[in-house]
């Protein structure tokens, strides 16, 4: 299952039409302790590059945006009740949702694992 990055530090695991979406361990360890995460609902129409979710933390709100267009199928409940799994498994069990793809070509120009490394070393 390929695994795309994107410059706001958002990965997108593909399988076939099917995605999980979270944020970066990078992401999480900027933020710092996670408090609270807003989640699409499912059925919701997220697009690329629109902010889909929110993910509190001492430090600050941020946004998550949506690394390609497509319909949430599901939220993960657990960071409801456990929102510091996003810092304690950002790119495992923390991640945010899960979606069907409405356009695959999206993909196109978002970062490997290897070039994503490249660029967190640069920033």
């Amino acid at each position: 299952m390929p695994r795309y990055f994107t410059q706001d530090h958002e990965w997108i695991d593909v399988d076939g039409s099917d995605a999980t979406v979270g944020i970066t361990d990078y992401a999480q360890s900027q933020l710092g302790d996670i408090t609270f995460v807003e989640l699409p609902a499912a059925g919701s129409a997220v697009t690329k590059g629109d902010s889909a979710s929110v993910v509190d933390s001492v430090k600050a709100a941020s946004d998550v945006y949506a690394p390609v267009s497509g319909t949430v199928s599901e939220a993960n409940a657990a960071l409801e009740d456990e929102p510091e799994l996003v810092n304690t498994a950002a790119e495992s069990d923390g991640w945010l949702w899960r979606m069907t793809l409405s356009d695959a070509a999206e993909l196109e120009g978002l970062m490997d694992e290897a070039a994503y490394k490249t660029y967190v070393e640069g920033l």
